[in-house]
């Protein structure tokens, strides 16, 4: 019988029905450089972070072509492969970078193609768990962009196609082209306008994977809600976000990011908390206070 992991406490999710997950995962943008540019400050500790991670239980990881650019992927091949056999890796093409915290969307079918090829070979891996179109880019139709990843879905290069930012007719619209297994749109306690998109994945069995899970504003408060029953916890505020987080959806795997391990450690730790109803409801209504 194997120990259970800090991350299992989180639950499960089955991607696409057949990928299964502990739900608390792992976003790879922080280790790279200052704008998700460049390299870390300390690569070493980047390594240790994503190492623990897996230690942990953590078997998703959500990272990206543009995240550095190419520096998040190169990373994770660095530090994890030969890859578990558990272990999940969802990457992004979409986004085009010319400098520190510059991003545009490129949705060229070419160009997404060729991003896929080179992220299957910066990973070093055949076949992509989870694709995700990073942006719908307006100025080429979205079934070409979509079309283009189901074109390598079928030639075995990607396993299941994600979005990323999009609205409820945009999801339906994709839908149309290729099976889509998840949404990726900014979703935390205190911003939930991507509330339509998550009950559209909870209806669909899609996986919801809100990035910019942490932030709680004024919640976070000494004096607010948040720090409140984070004390009577013994946790943090941000250990709660990601609590409430966990409890708000079965199909939430929210994916937060660090390049230090004691964050890390600390943010794993928040699959352990279990929230009652009543602070459930409370910390719901405080958040919808400030959206």
């Amino acid at each position: 019988m194997t120990t259970p992991t800090v991350a299992q406490a989180a639950g499960s999710f089955a991607l696409g029905g057949d990928l299964t997950v502990n739900r608390l995962g792992f976003g790879a943008m922080r280790i790279t450089g200052k704008g998700v540019w460049g390299p870390p400050d300390d690569r070493d500790e980047c390594i240790r972070v994503l190492r623990r991670a897996v230690e942990l239980g953590v078997n998703f990881i959500d990272t990206a072509d543009s995240y550095g650019p190419y520096v998040s992927e190169e990373l994770i091949r660095e530090a994890l492969a030969p890859y578990p056999d558990d272990l999940v890796i969802a990457t992004k093409a979409g986004l085009l970078r010319t400098g520190p915290d510059i991003w545009i969307p490129l949705g060229f079918p070419g160009y997404l193609r060729q991003e896929v090829e080179m992220s299957l070979r910066r990973l070093g891996v055949e076949r992509i768990d989870l694709f995700q179109l990073h942006r719908i880019d307006n100025k080429f139709p979205l079934e070409d962009q979509i079309g283009e990843l189901a074109a390598l879905q079928q030639e075995g290069k990607i396993r299941h196609i994600g979005l990323s930012e999009v609205d409820v007719v945009q999801l339906e619209a994709a839908q149309k082209v290729a099976p889509i297994v998840s949404v990726q749109n900014m979703y935390n306690l205190s911003a939930r306008t991507a509330e339509p998109v998550l009950e559209a994945c909870e209806a669909k069995g899609l996986a919801f994977i809100p990035w910019f899970p942490l932030a709680a504003g004024p919640l976070a408060a000494p004096d607010g809600p948040l720090q409140r029953i984070a004390t009577d916890h013994r946790s943090t505020p941000s250990q709660l976000a990601l609590a409430w987080l966990l409890k708000r959806s079965p199909v939430m795997l929210p994916i937060p990011g660090t390049s230090k391990v004691s964050h890390l450690e600390q943010n794993v730790a928040a699959a352990q908390i279990q929230l009652s109803d009543e602070e459930f409801e409370t910390l719901s209504k405080a958040g919808a206070e400030t959206d």
